[in-house]
């Protein structure tokens, strides 16, 4: 079972380099996957209201046999339920589907910032950690003015930000803001999504130097910038190879070359796309 190390967080707590993301599996897919995870060694997980598949990531842990207490449960609010009570209420029906009595991190799913609520809702999961049923709050897909104006209207920081990271779409200035915030920066897509990027001859050379994938490398890749990537997998060979990231490095010319292709997002902009 691979060990992985830890990142700290600004609240004193601590969560995985790596972590299994769970999206799109339904229930079943999504039970199977997190307990074959814990048992290879992944100790964060990621699932959101509107994966649709809570329950089956909480049916996953409590099979598992893995203690409560090793891992990290990630779950997100959806923009229909932004605001102060709503959040509150959201966050409740999370927990009961998951069948947990705390959640390790909550995250904000994206700022919707033309509904404007994302503040409220960001005071409810600050009282929410202050009451013991959240041990860490994040956000997922805020630019630097969504944070700052979120540190000036309550003078509380996230813990983690999950944005769209690849080689493809490296971050490099939101990643630098982060690191003087003390924010982690966690990858969603960190494979890149609907490319052929582990096709790259470039990422394939990378990968056979250190004689492992081309996925590893690019997962190494994050790593070694400091990011928190969390690929998902349900197979257990791919989920075993994404998690061995800790044997190897890449050297400064292998971190050019794996992101040395012009850079584009391939998902939504969060200045003005909105989820709900």
């Amino acid at each position: 079972m691979v060990s992985v190390p830890a990142y700290p967080l600004n609240d004193g707590t601590t969560v995985p380099v790596t972590g299994l993301g769970t999206w799109p599996m339904d229930d079943a897919q999504a039970e199977q996957a997190v307990r074959q995870g814990l048992g290879l060694g992944y100790r964060l997980v990621d699932t959101a209201v509107n994966y649709r598949n809570e329950p089956g990531v909480g049916r996953g842990l409590a099979s598992s046999g893995v203690p409560r207490e090793e891992v990290v449960v990630t779950t997100k609010l959806p923009g229909r339920h932004h605001g102060y009570e709503e959040t509150l209420a959201s966050f409740e029906e999370s927990r009961q589907r998951l069948g947990l009595e705390y959640v390790d991190l909550y995250l904000i799913h994206w700022p919707n910032p033309r509904v404007d609520r994302y503040v409220d809702s960001w005071r409810a999961m600050i009282r929410l950690r202050e009451d013991g049923l959240v041990r860490s709050i994040g956000v997922s897909n805020f630019t630097e003015e969504h944070l700052t104006r979120l540190e000036k209207e309550t003078g509380v920081l996230p813990a983690v930000n999950q944005v769209e990271l690849h080689p493809l779409f490296p971050q490099d200035g939101l990643r630098a803001f982060h690191a003087g915030k003390g924010i982690v920066t966690e990858s969603w897509s960190p494979l890149g999504r609907d490319v052929r990027l582990l096709e790259d001859p470039a990422v394939v050379a990378v990968a056979a130097a250190h004689g492992v994938t081309p996925a590893q490398a690019v997962l190494r890749w994050h790593v070694q910038l400091g990011a928190l990537p969390i690929p998902k997998s349900a197979d257990a060979e791919r989920q075993r190879a994404n998690l061995d990231l800790f044997g190897f490095e890449l050297d400064a010319a292998q971190m050019a070359a794996v992101s040395g292709r012009p850079h584009r997002r391939l998902g939504g902009d969060p200045a003005g796309h909105e989820e709900f």
